[in-house]
């Protein structure tokens, strides 16, 4: 069984290692490549005052923050929280650092010791869309998913669009693999099922099919020059 932590952080300027602190954080919970409902949100006092830049992309004002707790009130919480899953992030260099810095305060490990893997999702976009921007809303316009509700950056809002946009981007073969976990039987075993108790029916092409059919294969000998394989097999 797969649990994944998609998260994202608000924070009061660009530089952890200036002094800038983390001021919100969203978490959603994915098991098995599902929302469980079991997320994490926090607004968090920094302690000082957000720069004007970041300001006007959070919103999130000085005053607002004033009565919210401290970091070092919600980290053991989510330590846990975050404990032995894939925490995906969308740029993950900037909340990791933010993140390990607000850790070093407090005597506690780096991400990496807390977590099983950091899965960074703008490096698979870079692999998967070169050339393209690949910011979230580049994404979920790409990827077909709403992001109508986000005029100004929220963490949790963020990491519930991730969360979609990443779904979207592994909708392949991956998705068809069965966590053998939570497979029925016992210790994992799969059930054998005998497929000979099926009876499966048999769709046979109509005229204008196998017309269809027959000029694709006469194109085919023909740019071949007569030298197809099944024409040297069919009256075998």
């Amino acid at each position: 069984m797969m649990r994944q932590i998609i998260l994202d952080t608000e924070t009061t300027g660009l530089s952890a290692e200036n002094g800038d602190r983390i001021i919100e954080i969203g978490c959603v919970e994915l098991v098995s490549r599902k929302f469980t409902g079991n997320n994490l949100h926090h607004y968090i006092n920094p302690e000082r005052d957000s720069h004007e830049d970041a300001l006007k992309v959070h919103g999130i004002s000085n005053e607002f923050l004033r009565d919210k707790p401290k970091f070092a009130a919600i980290a053991g919480e989510l330590v846990e929280y975050l404990r032995g899953a894939e925490v995906i992030i969308h740029n993950a260099p900037f909340d990791v650092g933010f993140l390990n810095k607000e850790f070093e305060r407090l005597g506690l490990p780096p991400v990496t010791q807390i977590v099983s893997n950091v899965l960074d999702t703008l490096v698979m976009a870079k692999e998967m869309f070169p050339g393209k921007r690949n910011s979230l809303d580049a994404l979920c316009d790409r990827l077909g998913v709403d992001n109508s509700g986000r005029t100004l950056h929220g963490a949790l809002l963020d990491a519930e669009l991730l969360a979609d946009v990443y779904i979207n981007m592994t909708r392949g073969q991956d998705a068809l693999l069965i966590d053998i976990a939570d497979a029925p039987g016992e210790g994992g075993a799969v059930e054998q099922i005998d497929l000979r108790r099926f009876e499966l029916p048999v769709l046979r092409a109509n005229e204008q099919e196998l017309s269809a059919h027959a000029t694709v294969l006469a194109e085919l000998d023909k740019s071949s020059k007569g030298k197809t394989l099944w024409r040297q097999f069919e009256n075998a």
